[in-house]
C-alpha cells in the first residue's frame, strides 16, 4: 500500500554557511562600511593635502611673465645676490644627526640629475656658512639642507622632493644655464685647498710677535679653491 502523502518524510535542504563572508546582522555590515569610508577618507585626505600644499609652492615659485623664478612663499626678500646662474645648496655632511644628513644626502643626490652649477656650502667644513645662512634667512635656529635656485629661497628638504615627484623641479632648474662636465683639477671636486699661509695649522710665527693665528684660513686650515669659486661667478 502506499504511504499517505502527509506522513512522507521531505529531505530539508540546508545552506552553506561555509561563505567567506558572514555577518551576525545588518548593524555590522553598516559599522564594516563605515570603517572602509572613513579609512579611504582619510587616505584621500592626505592625498588631497599635499597636492593642496605643492599647488600653493608652485604658484609662488611658478615663473612669472618675464621668465624669471619668482619669489619664495616664506619671504620675497630671500636671495643671494650673484647666484641667478647657479643652484646653492647649504648642507653639512656630518653623521651626528641621521635625519638631517639623510635629508641632505637626498637633496644633493636629486640636484646632482641635472647638468647645472652647484655651490655646495658645507657647514661642517666652514663654520662662516652657518654665519652667512643665518644672515641670508634672519634665523638663529635653522636646520638643513636649504637650496636656493636662481638666486632665489626655495626651500629645504621636503619642498625639493616634492617639486621633483611632480617634475615641476626640473622645468624650474633647466632655466639655468648647463654647466660644463667634470671636475675641477684643482681641488678634485673637494672645494677646499690647505691654506698656503699656515699650511693647515691655523698658526703663524713672526720674530717680531710670536705665534698668532691665521687669519686666511677657517677653523679647520681650509680655504675655498679659487679655482670653483672663480667658475662660479
Amino acid at each position: 500500500m502506499w504511504l499517505p502523502w502527509g506522513n512522507k518524510k521531505m529531505p530539508l535542504r540546508i545552506h552553506d554557511t561555509s561563505s567567506p563572508f558572514s555577518c551576525s546582522s545588518f548593524k555590522d555590515i553598516q559599522h564594516l562600511c563605515t570603517q572602509d569610508s572613513s579609512a579611504s577618507s582619510k587616505r584621500n585626505a592626505n592625498v588631497f593635502h599635499r597636492v593642496r600644499i605643492v599647488n600653493s609652492l608652485l604658484r609662488s615659485w611658478g615663473p612669472s611673465r618675464t621668465g624669471k623664478i619668482t619669489d619664495s612663499v616664506s619671504d620675497p626678500s630671500i636671495s643671494i645676490p650673484g647666484a641667478e646662474k647657479r643652484v646653492v645648496v647649504y648642507f653639512t655632511s656630518l653623521r651626528v644627526v641621521r635625519s638631517t644628513f639623510e635629508d641632505c644626502k637626498t637633496v644633493r643626490s636629486i640636484l646632482h640629475g641635472f647638468r647645472v652649477s652647484i655651490d655646495e656650502r658645507n657647514l661642517s667644513m666652514d663654520s662662516r656658512f652657518l654665519n652667512e645662512l643665518r644672515g641670508i634667512l634672519g634665523q638663529s635656529n635653522l636646520t638643513l639642507p636649504r637650496v636656493f635656485i636662481g638666486g632665489r629661497y626655495m626651500g629645504g628638504a621636503e619642498e625639493i622632493k616634492q617639486l621633483h615627484e611632480i617634475g615641476e623641479l626640473k622645468k624650474i632648474v633647466e632655466r639655468l644655464p648647463a654647466a660644463e662636465p667634470g671636475t675641477c683639477v684643482v681641488c678634485s671636486g673637494y672645494r677646499f685647498l690647505l691654506c698656503n699661509e699656515c699650511n693647515g695649522s691655523r698658526k703663524l710665527y713672526t720674530q717680531k710677535s710670536g705665534f698668532k693665528s691665521c687669519t686666511a684660513c677657517n677653523e679647520n686650515g681650509l680655504i675655498r679653491c679659487p679655482s670653483c669659486s672663480c667658475a662660479q661667478l
